[in-house]
């Protein structure tokens, strides 16, 4: 256990119990204790002013805020890859649509394969994957036979479970050494892209015309 990181966040509560505006204005709730985190907690600096590598020589934040967010992919892979090593996983696509599907009604295949953001074919792959292995079952939708609902069958949710305590560590790695003031506002800040390109996913543009789709979404 983070001891550190659960001392802060007990730190922070008992801050937040403490308010003497906390009952008129927040209320003693899980809402009312993040909208708190996110009005108290300070923005960096007026003016502050962030290096990165080749800014001098024109680099723009958007080409690090990119290269960073491909990077983190990558680190949270080689994690994920650890902690499913020597189990029947193949891959962390397998647990995340397990997790999907542990917390959610049998859905279809493609509204499962749209929430992990994943083509068509990739995402057949996994969920046959999961099928082959009898952690998942399908059934005939009562809506429409020609459709195939899915959901996590009870060997399945057994092989999550033994998975995950190593799944927790992998994901509390992810986060670094940010505190939680600082994870509350990523999450803020990456709900934000998120909600700027899901709609564009949605869509399921053509790749030829993505770009211009995404940087003028107005248009048809």
């Amino acid at each position: 256990m983070a001891y550190e990181l659960l001392k802060d966040v007990l730190d922070l509560v008992h801050q937040f119990e403490a308010d003497e505006t906390l009952n008129a204005t927040y209320g003693k709730s899980v809402e009312g204790f993040k909208k708190w985190i996110t009005a108290t907690t300070p923005p960096g600096p007026a003016g502050e002013t962030v290096h990165w590598e080749g800014k001098q020589e024109g680099r723009s934040a958007e080409s690090v805020i990119a290269s960073h967010i491909v990077h983190m992919n990558r680190f949270g892979k080689n994690y994920f890859r650890s902690a499913i090593h020597g189990s029947d996983f193949v891959s962390q696509e397998d647990v995340i649509y397990l997790i999907v599907l542990r917390f959610s009604d049998p859905i279809t295949k493609m509204d499962l394969i749209k929430k992990n953001v994943h083509e068509k074919p990739v995402g057949m792959q996994i969920i046959n994957r999961l099928i082959a292995r009898g952690w998942v079952r399908q059934t005939d939708s009562p809506d429409d036979r020609r459709s195939k609902l899915i959901n996590i069958t009870e060997k399945g949710i057994q092989a999550l479970d033994n998975l995950m305590v190593k799944v927790r560590q992998a994901t509390q790695i992810v986060s670094g050494n940010l505190t939680p003031p600082e994870k509350t506002e990523l999450l803020r800040l990456l709900s934000k892209l998120h909600d700027f390109h899901q709609p564009i996913y949605d869509r399921q543009i053509d790749t030829e015309h993505l770009l211009e789709a995404a940087l003028h979404p107005q248009l048809p």
